[in-house]
């Protein structure tokens, strides 16, 4: 998914979008639709060789712009569910929820293509845990930084398409019975692709 990504980027960004070339303002909303293939890093302190599988998920995001070049991001989904594996097998599923909100600054070109960079938090809540049928669970809640990088290419006067990449913080504790095994990072980059309405 990423090569094909970043070939269908390079092929826009070789023809150009200034024939629609017009600069975000003050107060623009830009609603955007993706598809996002999240691939977690999984490292893990717990001995248990835990991993998490890689998946593609839909993603809604609100950009508010409070000036031409400065905008805030929210990004939700609704929540996935993973499947959890020890040493390569299976020991059970979670759920998982991670808004992610960033602070972006979008960069002005000639082409009308908008490429921007972006920094934030994320929430991350863990639900419907079932982990060795309840040998073992994790804290529900993760506290981490979001980064980001990506561009948008105006297909017409107020619609976009939208190539974006994320590298997440999520991580958790995780306890067999009463006993602190360990971390487990999943830490994933998302690499998404979707579509963008300015209102």
């Amino acid at each position: 998914m990423k090569r094909s990504t970043l070939a269908l980027a390079a092929a826009l960004l070789l023809a150009g979008g200034n024939t629609f070339a017009q600069d975000f303002k003050a107060g623009d909303l830009l609603v955007r639709a993706r598809a996002v293939h999240l691939d977690s890093s999984n490292k893990d302190s717990t001995g248990l060789g835990l991993t998490i599988d890689n998946k593609t998920l839909p993603e809604v995001d609100f950009s508010y712009f409070f000036t031409p070049n400065l905008a805030a991001e929210l990004v939700l989904t609704v929540p996935q569910k993973q499947t959890v594996s020890s040493n390569g097998a299976a020991i059970g599923t979670l759920k998982h929820l991670p808004p992610t909100l960033t602070l972006q600054y979008h960069f002005n070109t000639a082409s009308g293509i908008k490429p921007y960079v972006g920094a934030g938090v994320n929430y991350t809540r863990f639900s419907s845990v079932n982990l060795l049928n309840g040998g073992a669970t994790i804290d529900r809640n993760s506290w981490g930084g979001a980064l980001q990088v990506g561009v948008d290419i105006p297909l017409s006067k107020d619609l976009y398409l939208n190539i974006d990449v994320k590298k997440v913080y999520i991580q958790t504790d995780v306890f067999t019975g009463a006993t602190r095994a360990g971390t487990f990072k999943i830490d994933p980059v998302l690499v998404g692709v979707g579509l963008g309405w300015r209102f």
